[in-house]
Parts: structure tokens; sequence; C-alpha cells
């Protein structure tokens, strides 16, 4: 550890939806005064590198139960390049405790599963109760968006063997995503960055959407694919020579309200879609709970323990954290001030948050992270 620095038939969606929320764990906190802003100090835990070399982490998932080669508190990372540093073309996702603990989760062989354009592992990664972990894949196969395919969802059980893929059903260029996890039921919100995106050669476009999936999982069999649901759609986004694509990004679920809220990129602002486990029809670019300010491109997106929602900015080095009750931008840190220009640009993306701190990765440098 490196020292401290400063489809099946349509079911009863709506009942099993509903169920989900009572059968997930934990609920949310009151709101309370900033939760970052007494943070100081980023500790290198440990490099997200591979031996295959695979480098540019992005998604970001706390491990929720210990199963096959998961380990309960322990942190998945999943990495968008390959040891060439082309992007869409990482196959990895490595297992990081907070003591800095580093193992190989999974590699995955693009030969081997079906999965439209290849594999190119996304900040789209999420950790269940049964042991499943399921990833998004944006693909390239020279890392430019000439050659982008659609992707997938890539489904591993718990010893990181791909048992599934999901591709169609709304996703398109699946780049985000969280879970409402019930055990036997889960809800899946897919952000996706495709749509209309790269036939406008660089131009924005209004295509972005995030889908909702509902998934049942019974004990021994790979996770059944029952609906899928547009729940948000008309956010802009487009091709970048830099970050590949660039779209609606982080989300995260309240189980108190039922409110999703997606980082909007290129908007630059926070936005809550409501209703979001039972609403049947898309709500247009969902409503503004913060924009501006010190959001500058944000990207990952997790709750605090104090119920406040912390961003990570592409544009510089900053997390910044929103009340979401009243969309007031309570505390920014800075936690990388390399590269650019300007400084940090580009280096944060996944977060995730608990008691210790904020857990983030840096592609800066290829690590994972600790605000604390």
């Amino acid at each position: 550890m490196e020292p401290s620095r400063t489809l099946s038939p349509r079911v009863h969606v709506l009942g099993l939806l509903l169920w989900i929320v009572a059968a997930a764990d934990g609920s949310a906190l009151a709101a309370k005064s900033s939760f970052i802003g007494s943070l100081n100090t980023v500790t290198t835990l440990s490099t997200t590198v591979p031996a295959n070399g695979d480098v540019n982490p992005y998604g970001v998932a706390m491990v929720p139960v210990s199963k096959g080669s998961l380990v309960q508190g322990r942190f998945l990372i999943s990495n968008f390049n390959n040891g060439s540093n082309l992007q869409g073309t990482g196959t990895t996702i490595v297992q990081i405790a907070p003591d800095g603990t580093f193992s190989l989760f999974a590699k995955i062989d693009a030969s081997k599963v079906s999965c439209p354009g290849g594999v190119g592992l996304t900040t789209a990664l999420v950790a269940l109760r049964s042991g499943f972990v399921i990833v998004g894949s944006l693909p390239t196969t020279d890392g430019t968006s000439a050659t982008i395919g659609s992707g997938c969802l890539l489904v591993l059980d718990s010893t990181g063997n791909v048992v599934e893929t999901f591709s169609g059903n709304h996703i398109n260029g699946p780049w985000d995503m969280t879970a409402v996890d019930g055990g036997d039921l889960v809800a899946l919100f897919v952000t996706n960055v495709l749509n209309g995106t790269v036939a406008a050669n660089g131009k924005v476009v209004d295509g972005g959407t995030v889908v909702r999936l509902l998934l049942s999982i019974s004990e021994g069999e790979a996770p059944e694919l029952l609906d899928s649901t547009v729940v948000a759609d008309k956010f802009p986004e487009r091709t970048d020579p830099a970050a590949l694509v660039i779209g609606p990004t982080g989300v995260a679920f309240d189980g108190d309200t039922g409110i999703l809220y997606v980082a909007d990129s290129l908007d630059n602002r926070i936005a809550a879609v409501p209703d979001a486990l039972s609403r049947s029809s898309a709500s247009n670019r969902g409503q503004t709970v913060s924009q501006g300010r010190a959001l500058n491109d944000p990207l990952g997106l997790a709750f605090t323990p104090n119920h406040h929602l912390v961003a990570a900015n592409g544009n510089d080095g900053n997390l910044v954290e929103v009340d979401p009750q009243n969309g007031i931008q309570v505390a920014v840190v800075l936690v990388d001030n390399t590269g650019g220009p300007p400084p940090g640009a580009g280096a944060l993306f996944g977060l995730a948050a608990d008691s210790d701190g904020v857990y983030f990765v840096d592609d800066a440098s290829n690590t994972f992270n600790l605000l604390h």
C-alpha cells in the first residue's frame, strides 16, 4: 500500500418491483451536513492493473456477500482499456480489499462470449447478493468510435465465469448501472450512450437512455430477464476522441423515495427520475436537481452515508457532494490534480461511499483510492 497523501412474457411487473423494494437491505438516512467536506486525505490502496496489463479502471462495486471468489466488503473494479491502452478493449475485473489486498476476479475471453462487437468493460458494474456479478461491455476493435459495437451485459458467477449475456432489449452501449437487489428479484438501471451517437460523427444527439431490466434469480440457475423498460430518455450524448463517448453515466437509486438519480454529463447536471421502479413510460431527461457550479462533467454517482449524492467530475479532479432534497452543492474536494489540462481531467470515474470515506478509481494513475 502506498503512503497517504493529502425478455420473457411480461409478468406482474409492478407487484414484483414493489416486492424488490421491500426485500432490499436497508433504508435511507435523513439528510445531514456534509460528508466529504471534512475529509482531506487520499490514500492509494492498490494498483488496478492485472497481469495482462489492462488499464483505465472504470466501474466500482462493493461485494455484498462472500461467495465463491467474492469476499464481502471488498470492491470489484472493471478495466475499460487493454494493455495497449485501446479504449473499449479491457476484459478484466479485479477485486481489491480496503487494506489493499489485490486479486484477479475475472478475465473474459471475448471469443467465447456472445456480445455484439466484443468486450470492453465499462462503469456498468454491480455485485448481487446471489453471488452473480453483472458488467457492461461497450466494445471497440481498435480503441476508436469508428469500430464501436452495441455491446451487452455480461453475467458472471461468483468465481468469475461468464454464464450469460443480455443484449438487445433496449441495451445499446451500456455505460453505467446500479441495482435494486431483492435477492430473488433484481431491478437493474442501465444508462445507454449509443443511440444515434456514432452516426452523428461527434455532434450531440439526444438519444441517451436509462433502461430498467427486471431479473428473476433462482438458486443454481442463471438470471432470467423478465422485462425491459426505458424509464428515461433524450439525454445528450456524443462520441469523443479522448473519452470515446460521453453521455448519461452514473446512476443512484433512493429506496425511500423511489427516485433514480442520473449524472447527465453533457448537460453538466444531476437529474431525477421519479417512480423509477414503477413507471411504464420514459421521463424526458428527468428533472434537474443540481446543475453547473462545481459540477464539471459528472460521471460516477453514489450515495454517501448521510444520504447525499457524491459525483466524480470528468473534467477536473473534484468530487462534488449534493443534497438531493434541495439541490445544494454542499462540498467540493479535490482528489486528483495531476494530468489534464485542466489538472485532474480524465482521472475520475467510478466510486462508492461508506462510513470509511469515498472509494474511487483514478484513471490517470490506474489506482484504487480512499478519500478519508
